[in-house]
């Protein structure tokens, strides 16, 4: 809390009511050996003022830079409403809503929430969201692994964010799942159809079908679920939920649509903010309702005929199932889930379309006036969506680390998870971009290409 009222004489006031001399007499069944006595190496407490002025120098250290970053962390412009509503104590101070009756608003807005992601997907249900986009697909996974019953083999390419491969392979791993990383083509940065078919035949759950993947490329993803489900297997749409205002849901893929659609839910209203917190939503098909970790809220009548909303599945693992719960991760980040659901309120679906083209134009037309420069081409020049891959002519860490002394972030550094793309950079410019700002990156770009 911003501020402590109680004095000392307030606190031995206190004391003395419940019969404890002193603070530590309050945690006197904590074990000596557990103790650690004073922190020698903890400085001692500074005052108010003396916090302020450090606090507000810390601030001022982050300077504002020019973003061209994405790689699943966006900057888009969110309304001031969203969060001056999401502040409202209402919101900011609820907890999980184990008690309908009191926790109807909060209820309401995470029915809104799953209404919303399910018709933005094409799916027949959603959930009131997961931790993140990366822990949510690996719960996709163990939702396909329980529903085939037999495989226990995730196909996932290699143009999946390296950060979701390995937190899903971190989560799945323990429970002997297997996750085997079909490549890309070098030509197209999209899944190598011909390294596919290799795994034709063999027992799999699921295939994991990005869109759009890592580099910001169009997967085929009509032909790869097709493919998943002519296999006998699942399925997975890994999607950013802003693409599918301009793309096809994943619930139309191929003739019968993807099984699960899941994904980080940031773009849709939740600020850069130092790692997170953001939010995962995960939806599916009906068929695989009962597998699907976390909460579904429910709308209902009561019994004088009145609409109210309720928890109408909630199998987790304090709720009696225990061992046999689909899940265990215990915060479904309500709070951003919120914010979700009133930024896509405030924009609706044209307002959606309008960032999601806006972001697309900006990109093509940073990719088109970078390709300009000697040296510089798209990795991938086929279609995509936000984000393109360049190739520099010269060392991309150096390169980036120049923009970046002149205030511009310039994009991500590929060459640790993709070294087979030489001095390759990952580049976003979303709606948030101006031409000035993208002649910018092109002017700091090309005196960085030419600093020796």
């Amino acid at each position: 809390m911003p501020f402590i009222p109680h004095t000392e004489a307030d606190i031995q006031a206190m004391l003395d009511s419940i019969g404890a001399a002193r603070i530590g007499d309050l945690f006197d069944e904590i074990p000596a050996t557990l103790k650690t006595g004073r922190l020698s190496a903890v400085p001692a407490g500074m005052n108010e003022m003396q916090v302020a002025r450090l606090m507000s120098e810390r601030a001022a250290q982050d300077a504002p830079l020019l973003n061209f970053i994405g790689a699943g962390a966006y900057e888009h412009h969110v309304p001031a409403a969203v969060w001056q509503i999401v502040s409202r104590g209402e919101f900011y101070t609820a907890y999980t809503p184990y008690q309908a009756e009191a926790s109807q608003g909060t209820l309401q807005v995470l029915y809104e929430y799953q209404t919303m992601m399910a018709s933005l997907t094409g799916m027949d249900a959603s959930n009131a969201s997961l931790y993140d986009g990366a822990s949510g697909l690996a719960e996709a996974m163990l939702m396909a692994v329980r529903a085939h019953k037999s495989a226990r083999r995730i196909l996932i390419p290699a143009s999946v964010s390296p950060v979701y491969r390995s937190v899903a392979r971190s989560i799945v791993r323990l429970q002997n799942i297997e996750l085997v990383e079909i490549p890309f083509d070098a030509a197209t940065g999209t899944t190598d159809f011909k390294m596919l078919e290799q795994s034709a035949g063999n027992d799999f759950a699921a295939l994991v079908v990005p869109q759009p993947n890592f580099f910001g490329a169009l997967e085929n993803v009509d032909e790869l679920t097709q493919w998943a489900h002519a296999q006998g297997a699942l399925a997975i749409a890994l999607v950013n939920p802003l693409s599918l205002a301009l793309l096809k849901a994943p619930g139309r893929w191929g003739a019968s649509g993807a099984d699960i659609a899941v994904g980080e839910g940031q773009p849709l209203g939740i600020p850069l903010a130092n790692g997170g917190p953001y939010f995962g939503f995960l939806c599916c098909k009906q068929a695989l309702v009962r597998q699907m970790p976390g909460r579904i809220v429910g709308r209902t009548l009561d019994m004088e005929g009145k609409p109210g909303f309720t928890l109408t599945l909630q199998a987790r693992e304090q709720h009696i199932r225990r061992a046999k719960a689909t899940s265990n991760i215990c915060s479904n980040q309500g709070l951003m889930a919120t914010a979700a659901t009133i930024y896509m309120a405030l924009l609706g679906a044209d307002g959606l379309r309008r960032t999601a083209a806006a972001s697309h134009a900006n990109t093509a037309a940073l990719a088109a006036q970078a390709e300009g420069i000697q040296g510089v081409k798209r990795a991938f020049p086929g279609p995509h969506f936000h984000e393109v891959v360049l190739q520099l002519p010269a060392p991309a860490p150096r390169v980036l680390e120049k923009m970046l002394a002149q205030g511009v972030l310039g994009g991500l550094d590929l060459s640790t998870h993709y070294p087979q793309l030489g001095n390759a950079v990952l580049v976003c410019a979303t709606e948030t971009k101006t031409a000035s700002d993208l002649q910018r990156y092109i002017d700091v770009l090309r005196a960085s290409l030419n600093q020796p």
